[in-house]
């Protein structure tokens, strides 16, 4: 392949904001790309060609020097370097080719083998906006309800609008135990405060379960340096329990590593098929092929929904294509490009991360901005989807909202039988509210104020996490089961 001596990575950037920053959904290149031999330098260019000419370096130091000898403050040099290459970067309108400087890039490159502290959920910079990728399953972000395709607006009263994505990283980035304050803009709803209590995110990648009717369930989180291993061992051991088929869950997993993933995926793509292929901007194209697989006799169903990205898509698409899987749930995320991460070219400890390639599945489709699609698309109960309530206001009768509707449909997951779910607050509604109340020891006004509402979440996200209530797994463990009759 054309990065051939390299190790070819996904990184997951959590928001796990112990961390830094760089914390955008990346197919990785840790070391950089060498074209030298193809008549390239690294940094792209015909061997040979300066990086700029002499009028464009004339043009550069004369703005610093400008900068450093007229402007009405002193500046720090560092600082305005570094924010000539995050300008430079920024120009490219790539969400994911950054910056990151000594204390980030040291972070980034130590990440994938530690514990971290934070709120754990992957995100990255569109339209100058922090959007959520997908909150890691099980993390603070997910139990307060943070959902993809949020947009974080602001962190303990501070905007995060014009900030680069490390700034804004390090804005919500804080200890185990703290709070975050997050005001978060989701799609079709006035924007609303999440407050999130930052903890360990351990990784702890691979869970295994053998369900009723030996039918083996394997949720993988992300995909990190021992989650191909952990994977392979629990794999084994379901199928020595007479696994008679297998469900992979990948929802809500923002990737990982590449080499986890091929290597997983080989248990499953016969020898000599490919796992996935990359293409430059020439179009060139290589592929990755399958060693020393024969595939499996049992049939296999992946779960996906729009939290699934990039080395998620990666084993989903791999999966349908070439090992005869059938997906469930939803249309994956959609992430589809490959970054390089150039470092010992700047010689400081900071690093570029650019993309500089796009992966595609075994048939060669590009999933990037498009996702991959299920072949049973199952969506998960309304309430699976509420928003944290604002807590702004008491909820009375006769008031209408947003806050209401979300209201009403937590009261419907747990069966009280609010009477609508439209956003009117009735009297049905009180009722329903009334009983809530009295069955959790508070007193039944029929008015959610901020303690009802409290415990309305906490409530409905332990409705949420309780599988019974999960329509994806339980379609695909039925068509499981109908299989190996």
């Amino acid at each position: 392949m054309f990065w051939k001596g390299r190790n070819l990575y996904i990184f997951v950037a959590f928001l796990l904001l112990a961390m830094f920053a760089s914390s955008v959904l990346t197919l990785t290149i840790v070391k950089p790309l060498s074209y030298a031999s193809e008549g390239r330098s690294v940094f792209g260019g015909k061997t040979g060609e300066s990086g700029f000419t002499a009028q464009e370096l004339k043009k550069l130091s004369t703005t610093y020097e400008l900068i450093q000898g007229q402007f009405l403050h002193e500046v720090d040099r560092t600082k305005v370097i570094d924010g000539a290459i995050h300008g430079m970067l920024g120009a490219l309108d790539d969400p994911y080719t950054t910056y990151m400087d000594q204390e980030e890039a040291k972070q980034f490159n130590d990440m994938l083998s530690s514990k971290f502290q934070g709120i754990g959920a992957e995100v990255s910079l569109e339209d100058g906006r922090v959007k959520v990728v997908s909150p890691i399953k099980g993390s603070p972000a997910e139990k307060a309800g943070i959902r993809t395709n949020d947009i974080i607006l602001s962190v303990n009263g501070e905007k995060l609008d014009g900030l680069t994505l490390s700034e804004a990283v390090m804005k919500i980035r804080g200890d185990k135990g703290s709070q975050a304050k997050l005001q978060i803009s989701r799609a079709g709803a006035e924007p609303i405060e999440v407050v999130v209590v930052r903890d360990d995110i351990p990784i702890e990648t691979v869970h295994s379960e053998m369900l009723e009717g030996q039918i083996g369930k394997i949720d993988i989180r992300e995909f990190v340096q021992n989650t191909a291993k952990t994977f392979k061992d629990q794999l084994k051991a379901l199928e020595n329990q007479g696994m008679k088929a297998l469900v992979i869950d990948v929802r809500n997993d923002p990737g990982g590593m590449l080499q986890a993933v091929v290597e997983m995926l080989e248990e499953f793509v016969p020898n000599g098929k490919p796992i996935v292929q990359v293409e430059d901007r020439n179009g060139r194209r290589e592929q990755t092929l399958s060693k020393g697989g024969s595939g499996k006799p049992y049939p296999i169903a992946v779960l996906i929904n729009n939290g699934s990205a990039s080395a998620s898509e990666i084993m989903a698409g791999a999966l349908q294509e070439a090992a005869g899987a059938k997906l469930f749930g939803e249309k994956t995320y959609g992430k589809g490009t490959v970054q390089v991460t150039y470092q010992q070219e700047l010689g400081d400890g900071s690093n570029i991360k650019m993309t500089v390639m796009k992966w595609l599945t075994p048939n060669g489709n590009w999933v990037h901005q498009k996702g991959i699609a299920p072949d049973v698309a199952v969506e998960q109960p309304a309430f699976f989807k509420v928003s944290p309530l604002s807590k702004k206001t008491t909820l009375k009768a006769d008031m209408l909202g947003d806050d209401v509707k979300n209201m009403q449909l937590m009261l419907e997951g747990l069966g009280l039988a609010p009477g609508r779910t439209d956003g009117y607050f009735n009297d049905k509604t009180a009722q329903a509210v009334k009983s809530f109340q009295s069955a959790n020891g508070l007193p039944a006004t029929g008015e959610v104020d901020v303690k009802t509402a409290q415990k309305l979440e906490e409530a409905i996200a332990k409705e949420i996490r309780d599988p019974k209530h999960d329509l994806q797994l339980k379609t695909a463990v039925e068509a499981m089961r109908k299989a190996v009759k």
